[in-house]
């Protein structure tokens, strides 16, 4: 019988990614309001992604700003 030298695990943490269709996006800012960390505006007042994979911990933040687009244009991926 061998002996057993230590047990090792991964896990692997699925980051969400956030899409953005710029094309429903009419600039109501209520994302780059409620979320500042992962949007900003450009010059026309139109939603910009700052992180495309929204970092460790600000998964509420992002589901926060997707869920408050009049426009849906905001989708969070896994």
């Amino acid at each position: 019988m061998r002996p057993r030298t230590g047990c090792s695990t991964t896990t692997t943490l699925r980051r969400v990614r956030i899409v953005l269709d710029p094309e429903r996006c009419t600039g109501h800012g209520r994302c780059y309001s409620l979320s500042p960390e992962l949007f900003d505006s450009d010059d026309e007042g139109h939603s910009v992604v700052l992180h495309e994979q929204v970092p460790e911990g600000l998964e509420d933040s992002a589901r926060t700003a997707a869920e408050n687009c009049p426009e849906d244009a905001i989708q969070l991926v896994d």
